[in-house]
């Protein structure tokens, strides 16, 4: 199977696609070829990959289709690839019935390595035990690092470091706390509007990546 990593969270609007959308952007910017890919049937999240990577982004749903064809589709699409990253949906463990059709589901069906955000609003060395949890709730999902969303200060990030310090969790970085990178909830409806909006987004998302994720870290995963 080709390298990736899968984008998982401990819940939705944690922040995976805003930092799934910024990845993509640092990535193609260092030269890379990205393959993206999006648990479930999810459509919308997938238009916002191809606009950050330029490369269309691809459904992996074992709900709708056998491990197999995943695996197959998986195989051919990154074929090409330096890299591939799938978002996760939801939480990391939520399917259809318990973990079935999961994002963890995926990571283990494609041998892929989680990097698990964390949304760190109103939250400090607490999220120790969380991310302690998740790296052993389940052995045969591998939990390779954490990043923090809504991060309010640097003083705030040493906290969280050390939490993952605890928890025995590489600790990959994190996105300062900032309006202009959320993306707007009428942005989650049937209609996209205007591209230069979402282009906007993606490279101050991109920026943010940059300044403040351990990339050589997280590609070496």
């Amino acid at each position: 199977m080709k390298k990736g990593i899968l984008i998982g969270a401990a819940t939705s609007n944690s922040g995976k696609t805003t930092f799934t959308m910024g990845l993509l952007r640092a990535l193609t910017r260092r030269g890379m070829r990205v393959q993206p890919f999006k648990c479930g049937p999810d459509y919308i999240d997938t238009m916002f990959h191809h606009l950050a990577s330029g490369s269309e982004s691809v459904n992996l749903d074992t709900f709708m289709s056998s491990t197999e064809h995943v695996q197959q589709q998986y195989a051919k699409y990154g074929n090409e690839a330096d890299m591939c990253v799938v978002e996760g949906v939801m939480g990391l463990f939520d399917g259809y019935d318990r973990s079935q059709g999961s994002s963890a589901e995926i990571a283990m069906l494609l041998d892929l390595p989680v990097v698990l955000v964390v949304n760190a609003r109103s939250a400090a060395y607490s999220v120790a035990p969380l991310i302690y949890g998740f790296k052993h709730f389940n052995p045969k999902v591998r939990i390779a690092g954490v990043v923090f969303n809504m991060v309010s200060s640097d003083h705030h990030y040493s906290f969280l470091k050390d939490a993952c310090e605890a928890a025995g969790v590489a600790c990959l970085g994190y996105l300062q706390k900032n309006p202009d990178i959320n993306i707007p909830g009428r942005h989650l409806g049937l209609t996209i509007s205007a591209r230069e909006e979402m282009e906007s987004l993606i490279n101050l998302a991109a920026d943010e990546v940059e300044r403040h994720v351990d990339l050589n870290g997280l590609v070496d995963l």
